[in-house]
């Protein structure tokens, strides 16, 4: 398997094979702003970063963390070391996975159990590190005559483990992953994850919470790395996604994930996603 240096082209061809790819990055790429993608993403940090906003649940990134994130699930990753920021992300087809998967072994559990007191984060003993890095370099190196099965079977193995300790973490009563914001940010946060499918300016919100427009702009964005607008615009495509691929039509879809304007809707989608609502829509169902 083709160990690619990109984390675009690994998306790329996850999304062409329609089974998975890996990128092991050492420098930052051009940087994304609050993004979504078409494929699961495991996100392993080797060397550690600074922060990591998942939906409205922020991360401090250290060694050894994996992070697991649906296609519905928008993220960021700010501050990043300028000089190394070694990490391996695994992009995955969701239907790579079901296909996987058996009645007893749901290998997808890790990237749809999301209740509200979940963690996105996965910690690995040092144990469970070096296999992840074990696995990764079978993966990459197999070739010849049954790689394909190799490599199914070891990235089967990766994905048992990482849904074993995930689902552990899950059964522990009060586990607290100390995803922690600034106490204003947070606020902020939750009531625009409560009010999505209304229509929310930075206007609405600064009065909101009795603070200036460019008060609570500024916070915001030294908090979350990115802007109010580029966030609303990135969950509100995630839920729209979410409710194309449970079979609503484009025109509910707009109104129940914010947008209600229907040309802003159209544009927004097409620019993140690739494809016009309709085309996805399409596609999802086949």
């Amino acid at each position: 398997m083709i160990e690619f240096t990109s984390c675009r082209k690994s998306i790329a061809e996850c999304l062409q094979t329609k089974r998975f790819a890996i990128a092991h990055l050492y420098n930052e790429e051009k940087p994304m702003a609050m993004h979504i993608h078409d494929c699961y993403e495991i996100y392993y940090s080797v060397t550690g970063g600074k922060r990591f906003l998942i939906d409205n649940k922020y991360y401090d990134i250290k060694p050894g963390d994996i992070f697991v994130i649906n296609q519905y699930e928008s993220h960021y990753l700010d501050q990043i070391d300028s000089m190394v920021h070694e990490r391996i992300i695994i992009s995955i087809y969701p239907d790579y996975i079901k296909h996987l998967s058996t009645p007893e072994t749901n290998l997808d559990y890790c990237f749809t159990h999301r209740t509200c007191d979940f963690s996105h984060r996965v910690e690995l003993t040092k144990e469970q590190q070096q296999r992840f890095i074990y696995y990764i370099h079978k993966m990459s190196s197999v070739s010849g005559f049954g790689s394909d099965v190799l490599e199914q079977t070891t990235f089967s193995e990766l994905l048992v483990m990482i849904n074993s300790q995930f689902r552990a973490q899950c059964d522990l009563e009060g586990f607290n992953d100390n995803y922690q914001y600034n106490s204003q940010v947070a606020e902020i946060l939750e009531y625009i994850n409560k009010n999505i499918n209304n229509e929310i300016t930075i206007k609405s919100l600064a009065d909101n919470f009795y603070l200036s427009e460019s008060y609570i702009c500024r916070i915001f964005k030294a908090e979350t790395g990115t802007t109010i607008n580029k966030y609303l615009t990135a969950r509100r495509i995630s839920i729209a996604k979410s409710l194309l691929d449970v079979g609503l039509s484009v025109t509910e879809v707009c109104e129940k994930s914010g947008f209600h304007d229907y040309s802003n809707f159209l544009k927004a989608f097409t620019k993140a996603v690739g494809i016009s609502p309709k085309k996805y829509s399409q596609y999802s169902s086949s």
